[in-house]
This record gives C-alpha cells, sequence and structure tokens, in this order.
C-alpha cells in the first residue's frame, strides 16, 4: 500500500530539518505524498517545491494554523494545496505572524520574571532564521541548562496555564478556512482527539466548522489510537467530510515521530488523496 504524510514541519517554523530535507526524507522512506505544513508560514515552501524530482513524492504546499476555538481555547486547521502567493491569504498569514512577534517580547518578559534570563536574540538565533514560537524558547531553555528538555521547559514555563504563557491573537475558524479556500487549499481539521472531546461534541464542533468552510478531518495521526481513527473515519462519512492524515513530524524538536509513520504504526493510505483533490476541486467551483 503506498503511503503519504500530510502533516510535516520544517525549519521554517519549529522543525529541525530544512523544506528540501522534508522533501528528501519522504522520498528515502518511500512516500507517494508528503504536505510541508508549517505552522502559520509558507516561508518554506518554494524550497519545499523546488525540491521536487522525476519519480518522487507529490510535494503538496501547505500551512498549519492556530484558530480560536468556538467553545474556548484553540484548535488547529491545516491547509493543502495552498497558493502561498494569494494575495489575501498573504495578507492573513502577515497578520498572524505580527501576532507572534507581539507575543514573543512579553514571554521572554515573563521569563526575566522568572529569574530566566532569556533574550529574543538567542531565540531568534534558536529558530535559524525560522519564525520564531515557543519551541525555539524551549530550547533556548534547554541549552543554557535551565529545565532537563523541551517538554520541561513547556511543563514548567511554557504551556497554557503555565507562569511564562502568553496569550496570542488568533483568527476565527472561520476566517482561517477563508483564506485557505482563497488560496486554492483544502481546511482539515488537525488532530481532532487531542481536542479530548467527547464523540459527540466532537462531531457537533466538526459540523458547526463545516458551515464555515471545514473540507476534511485528520483522522489518521501518531497520537490517535485505532478506536480514534475508525470513530474520526465514521464521522467524517457521516458528515461528507474528507479524510486526510499525517504525523505531525518536527525532527529532533519530537524525536518519537517518524516521517511517514508517526511513532511507528501510523498507515496513511495514498487513496485518501483522491477524496482530498475531490474536495480542493469542489471548493473551487
Amino acid at each position: 500500500m503506498e503511503l503519504i504524510d500530510l502533516h510535516t514541519h520544517s525549519t521554517a517554523s519549529d522543525g529541525t530539518l530544512a523544506p528540501a530535507q522534508v522533501a528528501a526524507a519522504a522520498a528515502e522512506a518511500g512516500l507517494a505524498a508528503v504536505a510541508l505544513t508549517d505552522h502559520d508560514t509558507t516561508q518554506g515552501l518554494a524550497e519545499f517545491l523546488a525540491a521536487a524530482a522525476p519519480g518522487g513524492p507529490e510535494l503538496v504546499p501547505g500551512v498549519e494554523l492556530s484558530v480560536d476555538r468556538p467553545d474556548g481555547g484553540s484548535l488547529h486547521l491545516v491547509g493543502l494545496w495552498v497558493d502561498p502567493e494569494e494575495p489575501r491569504f498573504k495578507e492573513g498569514l502577515e497578520r498572524v505572524q505580527n501576532a507572534r512577534l507581539e507575543r514573543n517580547p512579553k514571554i521572554a518578559a515573563r521569563l526575566r520574571e522568572l529569574g530566566l534570563d532569556v533574550s529574543l536574540e538567542e531565540v531568534a538565533a534558536a529558530a535559524g532564521g525560522g519564525q520564531v514560537g515557543r519551541p525555539h524558547f524551549a530550547q533556548v531553555l534547554v541549552d543554557k541548562g535551565m529545565v532537563g528538555g523541551p517538554g520541561e521547559a513547556f511543563g514548567r514555563y511554557l504551556k497554557r496555564g503555565a507562569p511564562a504563557y502568553v496569550e496570542k491573537q488568533r483568527l476565527t475558524p472561520e476566517q482561517a478556512m477563508a483564506l485557505i479556500r482563497g488560496a486554492g487549499g483544502v481546511s482539515v481539521l488537525a488532530h481532532p482527539g487531542l481536542l479530548e472531546l467527547h464523540p459527540a461534541a466532537l462531531e457537533k464542533l466538526a459540523a458547526r466548522l463545516m458551515e464555515q468552510g471545514l473540507m476534511a478531518i485528520e483522522a489518521y495521526y501518531s497520537e490517535h489510537n485505532p478506536a480514534q481513527e475508525r470513530s474520526l473515519k465514521e464521522m467524517a462519512a457521516r458528515l461528507g467530510l474528507a479524510v486526510s492524515g499525517g504525523s505531525d513530524f518536527h525532527g529532533f524538536n519530537k524525536p518519537g515521530i517518524r516521517l511517514g509513520a508517526g511513532k511507528g504504526t501510523l498507515r496513511v493510505p495514498a487513496s485518501l488523496l483522491a477524496g482530498l483533490k475531490q474536495a480542493r476541486d469542489a471548493g473551487a467551483r
């Protein structure tokens, strides 16, 4: 069975492989297709798409957007086959990136208040020219010996509810899905199992998001167990949503997650591409 991975990250956000390296790793893994879906940025897509090779995997330009959750908190939407040069899409991402830029000094200030000397220059260096986010603050904390690992950094300081966490301004789901659709893409509810909702509540949320433009759901995911995967595929069938899947590969930043294989048991069938492309083409009409 041919396999795909439609949820990966590079050094353009918080992954450790460069965009071209993600494409090369997908080819080495024998994947039929791979999507690059960096957080709130398409900065790596030009390099990623330029790495296409005859006989290699289909390279899908994507993005992952953090949006406000209708019932509080946040959720993530993956956009697949987005055109990074579409003007309104570019403008929307710029607003999101500006919100990140406004948040980062506040995180640094809170860390200093806690006695942790972390400068924005150090965090930018950790990002290696890519978009700065909380994983890069975590990396600096690790590098300076202030915590034992990224998990401890998030648990003690950076996760929601921790003392250095700062909320950021996000798009609404409707705004994000309109941007994705306007850029020719397919909007996918990412890792729904991580929302920790009862199946009935999750289906209600998905139905509500469908009214705003949701086209697919990520049933296959590294953290989903077989029962969740099966339940999500059944829910997608009931609602008329396409099914997607991916590992959420970040390289060394998520050392237990392998490209195309997740924790070792993830198998995302290439047959899903047909349904996703059908949703994409229907959205373009």
